[in-house]
């Protein structure tokens, strides 16, 4: 049969058990494409209709939902610097120099970070106005006096007194006693382990 012009058709290939071979010379089929009308409604409604929602494979089963990981409690801050206390007062940390005295100057010049400049009542002037250095060194502290005027009185755990000539550094560890004039001492205290917690 001759396709009708206009028409679509629809080229299948020729499947042996139904077609003679001898009938035909070539390996496919033409023919004519039904109308839709003669497609049954039920077909149409068929073709109308969503796709179904597609099912898991049977016996599969959900993994189950592994719940958010509460947030981690925050790490806390290890202190690595020595303090000092001077009698009763709060603890000053090392974690910068400290220059303590009647009233203490920082240097014209200095290297790394500026010194903190810690003030101490001397009513009979005996602390000179920038009097002494602590600093931190390593695991260690060293006492510099700076050339005061009645000079610096330093008790080492299990060692003597030692009076410091000007200009003098000693290296001290924890539980030293820095005496400089009119009852001002200061105490080398030790690191602490943790000191607080980030926010």
């Amino acid at each position: 049969m001759e396709p009708v012009e206009g028409e679509e058709t629809v080229i299948r290939p020729v499947l042996p058990s139904i077609v003679d071979p001898g009938i035909l010379t070539d390996d496919t089929i033409i023919r004519e494409r039904r109308p839709f009308a003669d497609v049954p409604a039920e077909a149409l409604r068929e073709l109308q209709e969503p796709p179904a929602l597609v099912e898991p494979p049977s016996g599969w089963v959900e993994p189950p939902r592994t719940a958010t990981p509460p947030p981690r409690p925050p790490a806390p801050v290890v202190e690595t610097f020595h303090r000092f206390r001077i009698n009763t007062h709060e603890p000053v940390s090392l974690d910068t120099p400290a220059l303590v005295g009647r009233k203490p100057v920082a240097p014209r010049i200095s290297t790394g970070k500026p010194p903190r400049l810690v003030r101490v009542s001397s009513p009979l002037h005996e602390v000179s106005s920038t009097h002494l250095e602590l600093r931190q060194h390593g695991n260690s502290v060293v006492v510099t006096d700076l050339k005061s005027t009645n000079g610096t009185l330093v008790t080492i755990p299990g060692a003597t007194t030692q009076k410091l000539r000007q200009g003098e550094s000693v290296v001290v560890s924890s539980g030293t006693l820095v005496d400089i004039g009119d009852g001002n001492i200061l105490e080398i205290l030790p690191v602490p382990r943790i000191v607080s917690s980030n926010p």
